[in-house]
């Protein structure tokens, strides 16, 4: 450490200065808004915060958004090779004919922009003209933690940052006494066995504060926020007071900069057991709010509450909120399951949608909807049977976007007339990325962080654009 070479800025700023970083860190959470780097934003941004929609599984596109006529002529008939292109398959049905199942849904021209939407989904039909669709997107990946650990971390390998970690850690937040990034996981009525991994909201190789804070669906939204009886908060005070200085005695010692982090996780820590009860108490919300989010919206953990969670989060100035909702993944029983996902998600989806607009937030808070893949066209099992389902599709799935500058009442791209391939402008999930953050005003070739010796980016390095055809003036 006394080598001229080697002294970082880390360095230099714990003892060249006099004032060190664990002392800075403390003085940061003091301000009125922690702001994450100093270079960025370094584009216009159009959003502040947004809400990603996690739908896991792999809802069908077939029977929500992309309707396909033609189908019903091919009905029982083999997927053509001209179509199919040898493209893989899973283990699941590559040993079955892939034999066409139409579409199981009617669909509507809704709104002055027509986009078509399921009879399954009265709800957003509703909000159709708020709605851009991006029908041709994309991924690499056939199986679901691959795929899902793509679609949030730019990477099928899990150990790379998540999307919420890196614009946390590029734009900090604007709420003092709340986590930059939250996540709310729907507590099922049913048990769903899709896991739902920690490094899907993780940090990566980016310092640990930035990674994902989970709420959880219970008395206890975070554990061991509480204080143990017996002990005054006066008392919790000082005790937090000399942590921190035997952490920063520690940081002298190894200029590790995780013991920062934990430094600033127990002070957020200690304003959080104001802010969180106040947040999640929803006594305070009127009636009208729950009839706009459904019938299912006062059962705690449920996804309706998470939506309205989520509004309210947007309104305390969170950078990054995260809803999953497992149980897309129909590989059988598809009329029924579908249909149950559906009415999870559809009218809270949509009420999330008029809410942020009558607050004047959608203006500038990008809302994203969608899951890993899509599904496939031919039926797995016996194509004509109640019991029949889709298996996986990387190949083309649909995903909408509103508000935080994109374009409403536009659909974009185009699948052929099986659904099966991309016809008209292809949006690789890198992609999306790369859109979701040029909102946010983060050039995303210029926003990396270097690990190991390599400069990391949540794009990667293979070529990734700005879709801005979904982009408004």
């Amino acid at each position: 450490m006394n080598d001229p070479l080697h002294t970082t800025r880390r360095f230099f700023l714990g003892r060249g200065t006099g004032v060190s970083l664990g002392a800075m860190a403390l003085h940061a959470l003091g301000q009125e808004e922690r702001i994450g780097l100093p270079n960025l934003p370094n584009l216009a941004p159009k959003a502040k915060r947004v809400i990603f929609l996690t739908q896991s599984g792999g809802p069908s596109q077939l029977e929500l958004y992309d309707h396909k006529p033609g189908l019903p002529q091919w009905a029982g008939k083999e997927l053509p090779e001209s179509v199919r292109k040898g493209q893989r398959l899973t283990t699941m049905t590559a040993n079955q004919k892939q034999l066409i199942l139409p579409g199981l849904t009617k669909f509507s021209r809704c709104g002055e922009s027509g986009a078509t939407i399921s009879e399954w989904l009265p709800h957003l039909q509703e909000v159709a003209d708020d709605l851009c669709f991006i029908k041709s997107m994309t991924t690499d990946q056939i199986n679901h933690a691959p795929a899902m650990t793509q679609f949030l971390t730019g990477h099928q390998l899990p150990g790379r940052p998540s999307m919420g970690a890196w614009i946390s850690y590029g734009l900090g937040s604007v709420n003092r006494d709340l986590p930059d990034y939250l996540v709310l996981i729907s507590k099922m009525q049913r048990p769903s066995d899709q896991p739902l991994y920690d490094h899907y909201w993780g940090s990566g190789f980016l310092p640990s504060r930035y990674q994902g804070v989970k709420l959880r669906n219970s008395k206890d939204p975070v554990l061991y926020l509480n204080d143990p009886e017996g002990l005054p908060r006066p008392l919790r005070r000082q005790m937090l007071d000399g942590l921190a200085d035997l952490n920063q005695i520690r940081y002298d010692k190894t200029r590790d900069p995780e013991i920062t982090t934990r430094i600033r996780q127990y002070e957020m820590a200690y304003r959080m057991q104001a802010s969180v009860p106040e947040l999640t108490d929803l006594r305070d919300e009127p009636d009208h709010v729950f009839k706009l989010y459904g019938p299912d919206s006062r059962r705690p953990g449920s996804y309706a509450a998470n939506c309205i969670l989520a509004r309210r989060l947007a309104e305390r100035g969170v950078r990054f909120i995260q809803l999953f909702h497992p149980d897309w993944d129909h590989h059988s029983r598809l009329p029924s399951w579908c249909t149950a996902r559906c009415r999870d998600t559809d009218q809270p989806s949509a009420a999330l949608i008029k809410d942020l607009k009558l607050r004047g937030l959608l203006d500038d808070t990008l809302v994203i909807w969608g899951g890993e893949f899509g599904r496939g066209v031919a039926g797995q099992g016996k194509w004509d049977s109640p019991e029949a389902g889709r298996d996986h599709h990387p190949r083309c799935f649909t995903m909408w976007l509103a508000g935080g500058g994109v374009r409403p009442g536009i659909t974009f791209g185009a699948t052929d007339d099986f659904s099966y391939n991309v016809a008209e402008n292809p949006v690789h999930v890198r992609d999306l990325h790369a859109t979701a953050m040029h909102l946010l005003g983060i050039d995303h070739e210029r926003f990396t962080f270097r690990s190991q010796g390599l400069d990391f980016k949540l794009t990667g390095v293979e070529p990734a654009r700005v879709v801005r055809e979904v982009l408004s003036a």
